[in-house]
């Protein structure tokens, strides 16, 4: 794709995408490019220069740290997935289902809820380990 400024018989200027210059001047022909003003079909290619981008350190670490963040994001999401089809969602009641499955009550149950941070004290005082993961939501931002 390329993108020029075009300018027509009434000098109207405006900026337009094409496939390649190819393209551009295959349309032209055609009488397919107008002016988006004046509709005027006598368009031309305006003096324009191309848009060259090089990227600084920082940029380039910004990059490389949103690549890591959307590794980091996908992960997450397949964690979730997992949990989701392998475990029993428990919600608010988890400490006490938690607790069931620690002393034997309901053995080998996969489990996953939700705990408060007073919970997650009282549980771990009892010598039971939990795990906390980042619950990603599978929308993309």
């Amino acid at each position: 794709m390329i993108k020029y400024i075009l300018k027509c018989q009434n000098k109207h200027e405006f900026e337009s995408w094409f496939l390649s210059s190819t393209e551009f001047e295959r349309l032209k022909k055609k009488k397919l490019v107008k002016c988006i003003f004046c509709k005027s079909d006598d368009v031309e290619k305006s003096i324009m220069s191309p848009r060259v981008m090089s990227l600084t350190k920082n940029q380039d670490k910004d990059f490389s740290k949103q690549r890591e963040f959307i590794k980091i994001k996908k992960d997450l999401l397949k964690i979730r997935k997992f949990v989701e089809k392998n475990f029993e969602f428990v919600g608010d009641r988890f400490s006490q289902e938690v607790r069931n499955v620690y002393y034997d009550k309901r053995k080998n149950q996969n489990i996953y809820g939700n705990a408060t941070p007073e919970q997650k004290k009282e549980l771990k005082e009892e010598g039971i380990e939990l795990a906390t993961i980042p619950w990603i939501d599978d929308k993309e931002n």
